[in-house]
């Protein structure tokens, strides 16, 4: 019998990836999916480029829609899915991609997002080393085989936690003094209307935002690395500039070599992190990323260096939101909370050009 799945927030960005991707799963039957404004208008009016879902037509989005199928996947607005998801007595995996369930700590929430606090659910990100209470590591997979509710990554949040994690979990950078600077596509901020999003202000220059340390995923990468072993809360001076490309993240990450570590061993750790894992890949030694190359595709490849002369390890990495940071993570996290090959309706081949 074909796992029944139900997608709120249909219209948006990624609720649109989120069905895309869906259209392909061979184990997985969309049967709903809901809206807000758009709600009781053809599917096909809001994601026209997805014409094997013409059939299906957006419903509000209620508990009482949502309950009863064997997926819920939530791709609301933050502070949004809370409540709903609270509601949900019927539904064996929830898996939110905003940020309601993201945050352990009420403190973050508050100074960052705001309003209601919710419990914090099982990360979905699943190649992220985690270090135990007796000092070994696992990975983030084996706390989603047993999930029943997950919260999706933020996009920027989890290209930086990838680059960075390794270094953490072997001790070769210090968790203190971490810059990242991203470009980033526009579809990462939703579908909403706004002026500076539109084509116009966007074509032809770049345009730095939340400047400063205000980005909502500063403390999300923080959660993330002090889980990778980092024995102090990092500080990371964060900035993303908006660029000219519909989708997709390239994040220049930096980090302080820890002492009488080597540059050897430094690559060590990334390649022993991500060795066997099928949608993170470290690139050959002098060959970096290009968002290009990840479009649409459920991979994050990274590509590292060390700067001998300022002591810090450079590492860059592109996914494309969307999917590897989006709507593709929440469907490998809920394959491996099913029993699921990983893999499974997901792609490492990009579209080009």
């Amino acid at each position: 019998m074909a796992t029944s799945v139900a997608v709120a927030g249909a219209s948006g960005y990624a609720g649109g990836e989120l069905l895309r991707l869906l259209a392909g799963h061979p184990e997985f039957e969309l049967r709903t999916v809901t809206g807000h404004s758009s709600a009781g208008s053809p599917l096909i009016e809001s994601q026209p480029h997805l014409r094997s879902l013409a059939h299906l037509t957006i419903q509000a989005t209620t508990p009482e829609v949502l309950d009863g199928h064997d997926i819920v996947f939530f791709a609301l607005p933050h502070g949004a899915s809370g409540t709903l998801t609270a509601q949900l007595t019927n539904v064996r995996l929830v898996v939110d991609c905003g940020a309601d369930h993201r945050l352990r700590e009420r403190d973050d929430w508050v100074t960052f997002y705001g309003g209601e606090h919710h419990e914090p659910w099982t990360y979905g990100v699943p190649e992220l080393l985690v270090r135990g209470a007796d000092g070994g590591f696992t990975k983030q997979r084996e706390a989603l085989r047993r999930a029943e509710r997950i919260a999706a990554p933020g996009c920027n949040a989890s290209t930086v936690s990838l680059s960075l994690a390794p270094g953490i979990a072997a001790g070769v950078i210090e968790p203190l003094d971490i810059v990242s600077v991203l470009a980033v596509g526009p579809s990462g901020a939703g579908k909403a209307a706004k002026t500076h999003l539109l084509g116009a202000e966007l074509m032809g220059t770049a345009n730095p935002y939340a400047v400063g340390g205000s980005h909502r995923h500063i403390p999300e990468i923080q959660q993330v690395l002090r889980d990778a072993g980092a024995t102090v809360t990092p500080t990371i001076s964060f900035t993303p500039v908006l660029v000219p490309m519909s989708r997709g993240i390239l994040a220049t990450s930096t980090a302080r070599i820890a002492e009488g570590v080597t540059a050897t061993q430094v690559r060590a750790a990334w390649e022993q992190a991500y060795a066997d894992e099928p949608f993170v890949h470290l690139l050959p030694a002098g060959q970096f990323p290009r968002t290009a190359d990840t479009l649409g595709a459920n991979t994050c490849l990274i590509g590292l260096a060390v700067d001998e002369a300022a002591g810090r390890v450079v590492v860059v990495a592109a996914l494309d939101n969307l999917t590897k940071g989006t709507a593709g993570a929440a469907i490998q996290s809920a394959n491996l909370a099913l029993g699921l090959p990983e893999a499974t309706g997901l792609s490492t081949n990009g579209v080009a050009p």
